[in-house]
């Protein structure tokens, strides 16, 4: 739809080059060029990726080299090093996709609208000790897209919570979690003193009183799960919503269109944001917020 990210991009760039030389110092010094034109006076910030195959990943070693050899070409000065800061910095992201044949392309987008401020969309989060799966990745990742996130005092409301991968994050945050389940939580989240558990289905849950975040990782059916969060925004429970949906194996996109309608024109949530993340699967992870 239009004005809206897409939800199964990793990347997207204004492709500014590209080339075909193979020598590394004659890449290096084409590709420095090329960001310094694009560039002009504007802060920037470099990264390089391969495509995610096995002939990609090959050339990972060739991709770290030239970041570097690049990097030392253009005015130090004006680089922002780190990747979250580029947005506030009105920073270019300029990257380099080293692929297989010889061929490296050199796109621009500016960090405002980059789908992803991780190389090539491939946001590697570290596993958490304890995590009962990948599900603390997940989370972890979808946080790191936000402006802001869940903090100290904040309460959180975790839907399908069991066994506790999102809530043990949350946790380690700081912030107040209920989590509801019938099932039972990881042993080190029973008895937290931050930690309420509810066993009880998230349909038929209601909260006492509004929560500030509306968490949600369910394997269910997801226009049903669209219509429990959409439930959630329309009667005002919670201020800010991170979910994970799950998605049929066919007809993926008219299916991600009518959780758009529900959780919008249903719902009232705002600012939705619809991606199908580095760590996800069959499955997207949507972002939305309510105004006060």
């Amino acid at each position: 739809m239009a004005g809206q990210a897409p939800a199964f991009a990793r990347v997207g760039h204004q492709v500014v080059a590209t080339l075909t030389e193979t020598a590394p110092e004659v890449v290096a010094e084409a590709a420095a060029r090329a960001v310094l034109s694009a560039s002009g006076r504007t802060p920037w910030v470099l990264q390089v990726f391969t495509p995610d195959t096995p002939r990609g990943n090959a050339l990972a070693p060739f991709a770290e080299s030239l970041e570097a050899a690049v990097a030392a070409r253009l005015p130090a000065e004006r680089r922002v090093e780190d990747a979250q800061r580029a947005r506030e910095a009105g920073a270019v992201l300029f990257s380099l996709c080293v692929a297989p044949d010889g061929v490296t392309v050199v796109g621009a987008v500016t960090a405002r609208e980059a789908v992803s401020l991780a190389p090539g969309g491939r946001r590697r989060m570290r596993r958490a000790g304890d995590a009962p799966s990948r599900a603390a990745m997940k989370l972890e990742e979808a946080l790191d897209g936000l402006a802001f996130e869940p903090g100290r005092g904040d309460v959180c409301a975790d839907l399908g919570a069991a066994p506790g991968g999102w809530t043990q994050r949350l946790v380690s945050r700081g912030a107040k979690v209920v989590a509801v389940d019938p099932a039972r939580l990881m042993p080190e989240l029973t008895g937290h003193a931050r930690v309420k558990h509810v066993q009880e289905s998230a349909f038929s849950y209601a909260p006492d009183e509004p929560v500030d975040w509306l968490f949600c990782d369910m394997a269910w059916r997801p226009l049903e799960v669209a219509q429990l969060l959409a439930k959630w925004g329309r009667r005002g429970w919670a201020q800010h919503l991170v979910a994970n949906i799950k998605l049929p194996m066919k007809d993926k996109n008219p299916i991600l269109l009518r959780v758009r309608h529900t959780l919008t024109q249903e719902g009232g949530w705002e600012g939705l944001t619809v991606r199908q993340l580095y760590h996800d699967r069959d499955e997207v992870t949507v972002t939305a917020h309510k105004l006060k």
